[in-house]
């Protein structure tokens, strides 16, 4: 094996001379340790090196032996339900072999060994394959049938295909191909760094729903599309990943968690096997793959973790899998850029930013997408990615920020303001945006309801006129508005509180169904219609605003998703309690006219009695 010699040590980053004949991203292993470290840079015979674990204790003249081969990553079965580091080596065996701790130069496959899978062929001798081919299957779990595919490059005949229990690196068919044999087995390696091929990129027209009634109402992202939820420290960026992991219409989970404090990561552990999923009722772990880099673990490997993390999900997007990637949070992959870039002594940018800072995150989320596999037989898959981006202070011109929002579609605006008021998600209504929503408008409206993308867009109007209305009210009171007005701010009052306002952590409330969305939005705006339209009859506000219903339609969304039907009940229940009260009101009315006449009616014959007693006097007067 090739090596070179340690010249330098500065933190993460190693510089070793008589690196000739190597390339950019080669794996080394440094000093006798077998440190796992990539090649960043190269000049002459001197390569700059970013090593993935702890570099104490080693110094100048210790030897880097050269692997000669890129980063990749493991593809095949044992990957879902599985804890992978930064660099694919899979914690909980480790900890097996090592306690609590990861030991320095620890090698482990990534991928068990020692297990069996039941390999199922889905084709037969003769057959003719290529790049791409699914040629069997492996179920494995009750949630994720494995498709085992020719790897990329390989195209002939099946020589042989074999039916039975194999471990991942038995022969379990040949191709004859012009070159020879290949052996076919159950797992293949792809370099992280190097997307993988599609026959096509498709459009996206189909919503990811998620269960987060803002999220899908008026930001939605599609199937195959980029986010990002950038916010200050507290409002929430972790627990709305969570949330997209657990309840996001999507057949696999990868969830990166990039350099996040070890007590979040900690929290996904424990949840997820215990959560079930809403379709099928097995537990989440059974559809996802867990890569844990924490704050404490070197910071160059985070790099390596955003690469692993999208790999994986590609391989299952090949199969034809719709995959949702959680990236938690970019922002410090960004910052370990920049103290790799700032140790090379390379020309800082904004902020000390490296230059490349926006190629890099761009060449991330463009690996998302919507798109026709490579081979037979012909199947579409979905790559969705939303990353979390914590700006120091919440500051959205941020590098970091700037430089997602120039390449995603969605953006989910974090705001301090309504995490201290106990508003969560803590999602700025008027700040966000989603760019999927004329693409998907037609798929929604014709799954869910005709009228599904309108009522967004009137609710988003109503709470506009309310954000200018406020500035008023600011100025002069509440008191100074017209009724309509403040009929206008009840309207998105109910709005935000009854259908915005949603708790992750209730049983109920944490996940719903698009159309019991579309049910409790419409019964908000039912209620604003008929306000107005009792306001336009004569109804007093006060008498509006004092309505008993309001407090059932506060309440509906705890109704279980088995009794959304209920919400239909509840509109009918409003309507009629405004048809009382604007025909109560006209009673009222009808017995006010009643009483005047009646008033003016006995002043009149006063007024005439009166009269008539004057005029007796001036008689009698006269007789006199």
């Amino acid at each position: 094996m090739k090596k070179g010699d340690i010249t330098k040590v500065s933190g993460p980053l190693v510089i070793a001379k008589g690196m000739r004949g190597s390339k950019m991203y080669d794996v080394v292993r440094v000093s006798d340790e077998r440190l796992v470290g990539e090649i960043i840079g190269l000049s002459g015979d001197h390569a700059s090196i970013q090593v993935y674990e702890n570099t104490s204790g080693i110094g100048p003249g210790e030897p880097v032996y050269l692997s000669e081969q890129p980063l990749y990553v493991e593809l095949g079965p044992g990957l879902i339900e599985s804890i992978f580091d930064g660099i694919q080596r899979p914690l909980d065996i480790i900890r097996d072999q090592t306690g609590d701790n990861i030991a320095r130069g620890i090698e482990v496959p990534a991928l068990e060994r020692d297990k069996k899978w039941h390999f199922t062929p889905r084709v037969k001798k003769g057959d003719r394959v290529g790049s791409g081919d699914i040629i069997g299957e492996v179920q494995e779990t009750v949630l994720v049938v494995h498709k085992i595919m020719v790897p990329h490059g390989v195209n002939g005949k099946i020589a042989q295909i074999n039916d039975g229990e194999y471990l991942i690196t038995d022969t379990i068919g040949t191709v004859e191909t012009e070159n020879g044999k290949v052996d076919l087995k159950m797992y293949q390696i792809w370099p992280v760094r190097q997307p993988r091929p599609y026959r096509e990129r498709l459009a996206p027209a189909y919503m990811l729903t998620t269960g987060q009634r803002i999220v899908d109402m008026f930001f939605p992202i599609a199937k195959g599309g980029t986010a990002c939820c950038p916010g200050p420290f507290g409002t929430g960026k972790t627990v709305i990943q969570h949330q997209l992991a657990k309840w996001a219409e999507a057949e696999i989970i990868v969830y990166i968690g990039c350099g996040e404090r070890g007590n979040e990561m900690t929290d996904v552990l424990m949840e997820f096997p215990e959560l079930k999923d809403p379709r099928s009722g097995e537990p989440l772990m059974k559809r996802t793959v867990l890569i844990a880099n924490t704050s404490n673990m070197p910071v160059a490997a985070r790099e390596a973790s955003v690469y692993t993390g999208i790999t994986i999900a590609e391989y299952f997007r090949d199969m034809g899998y719709s995959v949702a990637v959680m990236a938690d949070s970019t922002s410090r992959w960004a910052e370990a850029m920049r103290e790799i870039s700032g140790r090379l002594e390379e020309m800082p940018g904004e902020e000390g930013y490296p230059a490349y800072l926006s190629a890099k995150v761009s060449s991330f989320y463009e690996r998302a997408g919507r798109v026709k596999a490579v081979g037979a037989p012909d199947r579409e898959g979905a790559l969705s990615v939303i990353g979390a981006v914590s700006p120091p202070g919440g500051d959205l011109s941020d590098p970091v920020v700037q430089a997602t929002l120039r390449v995603v579609k969605v953006f989910w605006s974090l705001e301090d303001r309504l995490a201290y008021q106990r508003h969560f998600p803590a999602i700025s209504w008027l700040n966000s945006y989603s760019l999927y929503i004329d693409d998907i408008a037609e798929h929604v409206n014709k799954e869910v309801a005709k009228d599904f993308v309108e009522q967004s867009r009137e609710a988003m109007r109503l709470l506009e006129q309310e954000a200018e209305l406020q500035e008023i009210v600011r100025l002069i009171g509440v008191d100074a508005l017209s009724p309509d007005d403040r009929l206008l701010l009840e309207g998105a009052r109910s709005i935000r509180e009854d259908f915005l306002h949603q708790n992750a952590f209730h049983e109920v409330d944490t996940y719903t169904s698009l159309p019991k969305q579309h049910k409790m939005l419409s019964t908000c705006l039912k209620y604003y219609h008929g306000s107005k339209e009792a306001l336009a009859r004569g109804v007093p506000f006060e008498d509006i605003v004092d309505m008993k219903i309001r407090e059932e339609i506060a309440r509906m969304k705890y109704l279980p998703e088995k009794n959304i039907s209920k919400i239909d009940t509840l509109q009918e229940k409003v309507e009629g309690e405004f048809k009382k009260l604007i025909a109560g009101h006209g009673k009222v009315e009808e017995e006010d006219k009643d009483d005047e006449a009646g008033a003016s009616n006995s002043a009149q014959t006063e007024k005439g009695n009166k009269a008539d007693a004057g005029e007796k006097t001036a008689v009698n007067g006269s007789e006199q």
